[in-house]
């Protein structure tokens, strides 16, 4: 029961993520590999658990957008901390983009739906490439809101 009600979690908040299908499909698959692979080279307690949420991530986004490379890691205790994890970072990935955008008087900044990591400039200058968004006003408003917002690692 508890496997189905975070299943439907996920689903809603993949929903409102709303992160663009990639293509090909094989970027999924792609994706998980890259990620199993820095869980591997993880050193520290705190790494090996941000990588982990990521696979966890790689695996549920790509069943949402309906390219499953693997099954669902099990909702069991040794799990629940990895799931929270997950959510909280991406969240916080999602919304640092989404009000950036509107700090920078972006019209759409609603549809800036991004995930990757803003602790780099060149991640930034990329976001507003894709989103059209001045380069230079979303890197320094970007730069001042890392100061304060809660990025996990």
């Amino acid at each position: 029961m508890l496997q189905i009600m975070i299943k439907r979690l996920l689903h809603r908040w993949h929903g409102l993520l709303g992160l663009p299908r990639q293509s090909p499909p094989s970027w999924y698959r792609d994706r998980l590999h890259e990620e199993q692979q820095e869980r591997q080279a993880a050193a520290t307690s705190l790494e090996k658990l941000s990588e982990t949420a990521d696979v966890f991530f790689s695996i549920s986004r790509a069943s949402y957008d309906g390219f499953p490379v693997g099954p669902l890691p099990p909702v069991a205790l040794r799990n629940v901390h990895i799931y929270a994890y997950m959510l909280g970072k991406f969240t916080s990935r999602w919304a640092f983009y989404r009000v950036t955008a509107f700090l920078c008087g972006a019209p759409d900044y609603c549809t800036v739906r991004e995930v990757v990591n803003p602790s780099k400039d060149r991640k930034l200058d990329e976001v507003a490439s894709r989103h059209q968004v001045d380069p230079g006003k979303f890197k320094r408003i970007g730069r001042r809101l890392r100061r304060v917002w809660p990025l996990f690692p």
